[in-house]
């Protein structure tokens, strides 16, 4: 199956690469697409429980979906997310 997540805090490549990397450690997860300009995540999963372990990693990384509240921990998680992304490149 396939799906995409709209999510908050996307900015930029750092935050993409991060997020790539993050979310290829999860099993049955593939195909796994990152669109900055869009603030979308796109991905194919095997069943639900893979497609909520992706928006959970998601969240714990700083960028919920657009359900979810934007807290400042969010915001403050993407921010070392992104950072972290743009050294590792």
């Amino acid at each position: 199956m396939k799906t995409s997540i709209l999510v908050q805090n996307l900015k930029c490549g750092g935050c993409a690469h991060t997020i790539s990397t993050k979310l290829a450690t999860i099993k049955n997860v593939s195909k796994l697409q990152v669109n900055v300009e869009q603030s979308k995540v796109s991905f194919e999963y095997s069943n639900e429980e893979d497609a909520f372990k992706v928006k959970e990693k998601l969240k714990n990384l700083g960028y919920p979906s657009i359900e979810d509240a934007n807290s400042f921990s969010s915001k403050a998680k993407s921010f070392v997310s992104c950072a972290t992304g743009k050294l590792s490149k």
